[in-house]
Order: structure tokens, then C-alpha cells, then sequence
């Protein structure tokens, strides 16, 4: 589907106001990331294809369901501080997407969640082997892309696959004893996310022929986004609002997963006794349980908890940092608009 029918040009993903892009060479600059994401999204569609019918159906699953486009998005936006939208910075910005796409294939396994994007999880419609096997599938088709653009290109792609599944994998291990649970946790998100979106937004300096000296500067910008990104989504899997964000609420929760208002409350719960009830309450309601009225409620409780604004005021201090990161780069469009796209990603709080 063209991205125009889609709705998600530049100003209404980033919300950029008429006072941002006021002059029309900032208007220029808008149309130019749109006419990129349009051929990103053209592209996608057919970099999922495949001659084998199953592997085309799922495959082409998540990507039919919708999403933001946020990696490829940041791509095009940093390909501005040199030549654009050149044919490598698109094709890097699809193997960035389809990237992402494999790694919630894997993510909705190891979770066990039950929807995503508004869609039953793919293992949930096919089971745990084939999601597992289109997500290979796709690391695949973005390792095939990524290999079109050079040695340094793979070197990248494949750092930062290492440290998806190092993210991945310490999450599921969990801290080791003396290790600080948040610490630990942050690191994980680090890894987990902030690593792609950091080769997301070192990929379109790369691929433009923008100054070297600007690629440090926009992949500490895209870790920290990351790691604000995925905090936000912490708050958003307590949300009552599954119709709008997509997801089941306690969706992480139910899992076992340790998202960050958990671990606050853990850390409360020795010494407070609200903490320490309403730890006792989630262990023993939500951890492993359907989605039934007594786990909203639990979900509801620890949404109304100190430790979630908490977790909220962290993403915000993790955004701030991302947008201080960028200060080398040069005064302008592209920096106006990173540090909005830094402030959208920690108000999609619903």
C-alpha cells in the first residue's frame, strides 16, 4: 500500500507543526522524507515476498498489520545531513525495517504474547516454530539487502544482530546475583532496542555521504531514543486502552517479564507495604493468567503506582539525553526534526 494512503507522511508521525517547517525549504525537507518513506514502504512489499506460499503468508504478516515505520523514518531523517534519499540509504532503510520485523516475530515467542499490532501474534495463528522460522526468514532477506551495501554495511548489520540477541538473551536469563536489577534492565534495552535504532540512524549518514564526524553524535541519539522508546512501552502495556495501543494490558506482566515499574516496586516492597501488597497481588493474579477482570484490575493498580510516573519521568530524562547528543550537528531542519521525533517517541503514552 502507497505510503500516502497509509497516513504516515513526516508531520503526522513527528506532529510538526507549520511553526517548525514555516519556510518552504522546510516544507521541501518534509516532502523529501515522505517521498522516501513511500518508496521504503513500496520496497517492503516486495523485499517480504517469497515463491513459497507459506513462507509468503507469514512473512508478509506483521507488515500487512500496520506500524510505524520509526527505523526508516530516522534513516531518511539523518540521510539528510547529506545527499538524501539515495538508492543505499533506501535500501538500507528496508533491511533496518524488515530487521525489526524478524526481531517481533522472535519477541512475541519468547513473550508469549497474544496480539500485536492490533493482530493475533503470529504464533498464536501459526505456533511457536513457524513464528520462530519467518523471523529467520526475514533476518535473512535483511542480511541479503544489508550485503548489497558493503562491508561496512554487513559489519554493522551484523554487530547489531549480536546485540539483539544478547539483549534478548540476558533478559531472559535475568541479572546475575550482586548485579543491579536496573542496571541490568536498562542494558537490556539498550541492547534489545536502542542497537537498531542507533544503526538506523547511523545508516543514513552513512549512505548519504554525510560528514563522518556526525555518525557518533546520531547513534548516541538513536541508543538513548531506543532505550526511552522501550521504557514508554513498559508504560504502555499498563494501559487500559488496547484498542488504541495494540496490545493486551499486562501483556509483559503476565509473561514474567521485568518491565520497569516492576522492578521500581520490587525495590519499594521491603520497606513500604502498599509496594509489598500490591507485589504480593501481581505474583500471584497476573503472572501466567488470562486476561480476566481481576488481572486488569491488578494491571490498573500498579498503572495508578507512583513507580509507573516514575518510569515515565525516566523516559522523558533518556529523551532529553538523546536530543543533548545531537548538539555537534548542524543547526536545521534535520536537527529541528530529530528532537521532535525525540519528544514524540516519550508522548505515545496512551
Amino acid at each position: 500500500m502507497p505510503l500516502a494512503r497509509r497516513g504516515t507522511t513526516l508531520t503526522s508521525q513527528l506532529g510538526l507543526s507549520d511553526r517548525i517547517f514555516a519556510s518552504g525549504s522546510d516544507k521541501r525537507f518534509a516532502a523529501r522524507i515522505d517521498d522516501g518513506l513511500e518508496l521504503v514502504e513500496q520496497g517492503l512489499s516486495e523485499q517480504v515476498r517469497y515463491a513459497d506460499e507459506i513462507a509468503d503468508v507469514t512473512a508478509r504478516y506483521l507488515l500487512n498489520a500496520g506500524g510505524k515505520r520509526v527505523r526508516p523514518m530516522l534513516t531518511l531523517l539523518t540521510a539528510q545531513l547529506g545527499d538524501g534519499a539515495t538508492r543505499e540509504v533506501i535500501i538500507a532503510a528496508q533491511a533496518v525495517e524488515i530487521t525489526h520485523l524478524a526481531s517481533l516475530y522472535h519477541d512475541d515467542v519468547m513473550d508469549e504474547a497474544q496480539t500485536r499490532r492490533g493482530v493475533p501474534s503470529a504464533q498464536h495463528v501459526w505456533g511457536n516454530s513457524v513464528a520462530v522460522l519467518t523471523g529467520d526468514l526475514l533476518f535473512a532477506r535483511a542480511s541479503q539487502l544489508v550485503a548489497s551495501l558493503g562491508e561496512g554495511a554487513i559489519r554493522l548489520q551484523a554487530d547489531t544482530f549480536e546485540r539483539l540477541c544478547l539483549g534478548q538473551l540476558h533478559e531472559t536469563i535475568g541479572p546475575n546475583e550482586g548485579d543491579d536489577p536496573v542496571e541490568h534492565y536498562i542494558q537490556v534495552l539498550a541492547d534489545k532496542t536502542g542497537s537498531l535504532i542507533a544503526a538506523a540512524a547511523q545508516m543514513g549518514v552513512m549512505f548519504s555521504g554525510a560528514p563522518e564526524e556526525y555518525i557518533a553524535p546520531v547513534m548516541e541519539f538513536g541508543e538513548k531514543v531506543g532505550v526511552g522508546f522501550q521504557l514508554i512501552d513498559d508504560v504502555i502495556d499498563l494501559s487500559g486502552k488496547a484498542d488504541e495501543t495494540g496490545k493486551t494490558p499486562g501483556t509483559d506482566l503476565r509473561a514474567g517479564v521485568a518491565t520497569l515499574p516492576l522492578l521500581k516496586l520490587r525495590a519499594l516492597a521491603p520497606t513500604d507495604a502498599r509496594a509489598s501488597a500490591l507485589l504480593e497481588r501481581l505474583d500471584t493474579e497476573v503472572l501466567g493468567a488470562p486476561d480476566t477482570k481481576d488481572v486488569s484490575e491488578a494491571v490498573a493498580a500498579l498503572r495508578e503506582h507512583p513507580v509507573t510516573q516514575e518510569t515515565l519521568d525516566e523516559a522523558h530524562r533518556w529523551a532529553r539525553e538523546a536530543v543533548e547528543a545531537i548538539a555537534p550537528l548542524p543547526q536545521g531542519p534535520v536537527k529541528r526534526a530529530l528532537t521532535r521525533f525525540a519528544d514524540t517517541i516519550v508522548e505515545r503514552s496512551s
